[in-house]
């Protein structure tokens, strides 16, 4: 029985780790002093879909959750979690109500980290770049269907799709637009402005690349990364609104059933 060990990690079974990196998660959950941990294991990737996309879950979930905040408050709406390596103290999953409490939710790293936050828990997130490694697709369409399967439950909501879509275009797509149309109208101002914005945008991105250990050459396909991923969230968002269930490998998830 796992009730004797005061710690549980959930892994997923394609994560692999590192020998010293139990020991390591548990000192992150001492110095954090949080009750659930959730880290990014390096993605590995082999497709040109998978170097285009994968390496945007560091920085999509860098730009758009306040670290900071996060790790002040337990509000719910900022919790957050990979599900690829999740670990808890026990003692508050069971008061939380473990996976049960989650059955309906796709995302269930997500859905875990807000069940934690309702309870009163806190939660965290720690870079496992050095610790665990993950291959989640080994083909381009599964990387497309998994993504898509994800998303109504992260971007692709009522509430987030317009604003996170116009923030990702304009800040990302928007400056290589604006390059090319300066460049066609021989305007110093629009180059620029444009070039400056390429400069900042890209420059995160191939930060984010080092920093995670990523395929360099693919940032400098960023605009379409991008593009590609906005593409999944309004694929999901219309399919939900038409009534259409998320699937994966020939699954169908009817969230309105019983558990």
């Amino acid at each position: 029985s796992c009730a004797r060990f005061p710690l549980l990690v959930f892994i997923d079974a394609d994560v692999r780790l590192a020998p010293d990196a139990l020991g390591r998660f548990a000192t992150f959950m001492d110095r954090a002093e949080c009750d659930l941990a959730s880290g990014v294991p390096r993605q590995l990737t082999g497709t040109w879909l998978e170097r285009l996309l994968i390496p945007l879950i560091q920085f999509v979930l860098l730009g758009f959750l306040p670290l900071a905040r996060m790790r002040q408050s337990k509000d719910p709406a900022l919790g957050s979690a990979i599900g690829q390596l999740i670990i808890v103290r026990r003692e508050a999953y069971e008061k939380a109500g473990g996976h049960a409490a989650i059955w309906n939710r796709i995302h269930d790293g997500l859905g875990l980290a807000r069940a934690f936050r309702v309870a009163g828990f806190r939660t965290d997130l720690f870079d496992a770049t050095d610790t665990a490694n993950c291959r989640m697709y080994e083909r381009a369409a599964d990387v497309w269907s998994g993504l898509a399967k994800n998303a109504t439950e992260a971007m692709a909501t009522p509430r987030l799709i317009l604003p996170c879509s116009a923030l990702l275009f304009l800040g990302q797509v928007a400056p290589w637009i604006l390059a090319a149309e300066g460049l066609l109208a021989k305007s110093p101002t629009l180059i620029g402005l444009a070039a400056t914005a390429i400069t900042l945008s890209l420059g995160v991105r191939i930060a984010s690349a080092v920093r995670f250990r990523q395929p360099l050459l693919a940032t400098l396909a960023h605009p379409m990364s991008i593009l590609l991923l906005l593409a999944i969230q309004w694929q999901a968002f219309l399919s939900k609104w038409l009534g259409r269930p998320a699937t994966w490998k020939g699954r169908a998830f009817d969230l309105q059933a019983s558990p």
